[in-house]
């Protein structure tokens, strides 16, 4: 992204430079001869080419104030000042459009006489389509390549100069086979190109002024989060152009039981797939979370806990007989008094049967919450190798095997054990679980002194 955005501007401020020196250099020269040989129409082509002069004078120093970054003041960039330009520049195409069509007017009633005629203009002015051609093709493929609405007007400009030199070409051979009014004739077509070229540019500009969407932005960017992983549907979106970058501001729902961590990623995908879109894109991602068809009970009442602050664990759901029976253990501070513990267990369950119906049963398990940093250390190696034996001979001709890694810690609340084991890499979650539970439970009427036991099953190596 850094050297696209790096390369535009360059681009940009360079075709804008090589247009200032050919728009100078071709309006004196069509000005000279315009006044040596008395023609009205070239002498308008001439000042329509100082006007682009101007015009390109302002594109070049407009485009690099408009390709800053963002900044205190102006929090969505530079990028309207190419409009604000443009508007200008336009003013000055209707301040010389209609200066033309006064001269012409007052020719055509006077009866001007017809230029002078000769090989001068015909040269000046073919010379000029080849340059005007060579530079509206330039500026036109610089203002689509960085979307520079600067460059685009720029390019409409040289663009009606060779529209303009064609009809001063067609003005000067009327009046070379007699036709006095052609000179006027023509320099009144100059205006009228110049007037219509000038009314499509302010309708662009007002257009992008007023923040317009881009035609087809709004399906492509829709399309373009729609297709990210983890989101239901896009529920708004908007779009507007500032310079050459797509602001984007989407409202997308998300599904309520993802964690906060997985909607980042989604915000994040999603800002690189409108930017593969559109090239430079900043987009403004609202997550709305929604609940899905198919969660599952479990789900839902995690998402409850969590919308209320709760900790809970060990949440088992039953179908009996069309009733749904719920359990579930929360945790809460142990220093908290027991009314008001039952106090929330109470609450959560009530918000329970609010979401799944009056007649759900649900039992609350309290217990105390396990502080995040308890205070412990290493017990000494003969209690560790007390317990491994322990451990080992519990296990000794059941379903699980080789307990190793085993450490002991003390706790203020009592002998943490760690210990990993092995099992028959076929055997269900379900039953390693229960012979594990039932070793743990074994441990701990023979240690009483042990708070806990966390074990790590792992499948029998080959």
């Amino acid at each position: 992204m850094s050297s696209s955005k790096t390369s535009a501007p360059s681009a940009k401020t360079s075709v804008a430079a090589i247009s200032i020196l050919a728009s100078g250099s071709m309006a004196v020269a069509k000005f000279v001869v315009g006044i040596a040989i008395g023609s009205l129409a070239l002498i308008s082509e001439a000042l329509h080419s100082s006007i682009d002069l101007v015009a390109t004078i302002i594109t070049w120093a407009v485009v690099r104030v408009s390709d800053q970054p963002a900044d205190a003041e102006h929090h969505y960039g530079h990028g309207k000042f190419e409009s604000v330009s443009a508007l200008g520049i336009i003013a000055l195409l209707y301040v010389l459009a209609g200066g033309i069509l006064v001269q012409a007017y007052s020719h055509l009633r006077e009866g001007a006489p017809p230029p002078s005629i000769s090989a001068i203009p015909f040269i000046v002015l073919v010379i000029d389509i080849g340059v005007n051609l060579w530079r509206a093709r330039a500026l036109h493929r610089a203002a689509r390549d960085t979307k520079s609405q600067a460059l685009a007007a720029d390019a409409l400009h040289f663009a009606s100069d060779v529209m303009g030199s064609s009809a001063v070409i067609v003005g000067l051979v009327l009046a070379g086979f007699g036709f006095w009014w052609g000179d006027a004739a023509a320099a009144i077509a100059v205006a009228v190109m110049i007037a219509l070229l000038g009314l499509r540019m302010a309708r662009e500009t007002v257009e992008t002024l007023l923040d317009r969407a881009p035609e087809g932005a709004l399906e492509k960017a829709t399309a373009a989060i729609k297709a990210v992983p983890g989101v239901v549907d896009v529920d708004r979106l908007r779009v507007r152009m500032v310079g050459a970058t797509h602001f984007i501001d989407a409202s997308v729902t998300v599904p309520r039981t993802y964690p906060i961590d997985r909607v980042e990623d989604i915000k994040r995908r999603a800002q690189a797939a409108v930017a593969k879109t559109f090239g430079d894109a900043d987009l403004t991602f609202t997550a709305v979370p929604v609940a899905r068809d198919n969660e599952s009970v479990r789900e839902r009442i995690m998402v409850i806990a969590r919308n209320s602050g709760l900790a809970i664990h060990h949440v088992t759901v039953h179908d009996i007989g069309g009733k749904l029976i719920v359990g579930i253990d929360l945790e809460v501070d142990g220093d908290m008094a027991l009314d008001a513990a039952h106090d929330i267990a109470h609450n959560l369950e009530r918000a329970i049967r609010e979401d799944f119906g009056e007649d759900v049963e649900v039992d609350t398990h309290i217990e105390p919450l396990e502080p995040e940093l308890p205070w412990g250390t290493d017990a000494a190696p003969d209690r560790v190798e007390t317990i491994k034996a322990a451990l080992t001979g519990f296990a000794d001709g059941g379903a699980i095997h080789d307990i190793h890694n085993v450490r002991v810690r003390n706790t203020d609340a009592g002998e943490i054990v760690n210990f990993h084991c092995r099992a028959r890499p076929s055997m269900s979650v379900i039953k390693v679980h229960e012979s594990v539970d039932e070793i743990e439970r074994k441990l701990r009427r023979a240690f009483p002194s042990v708070k806990r036991v966390i074990s790590h099953a792992e499948p029998t190596r080959a």
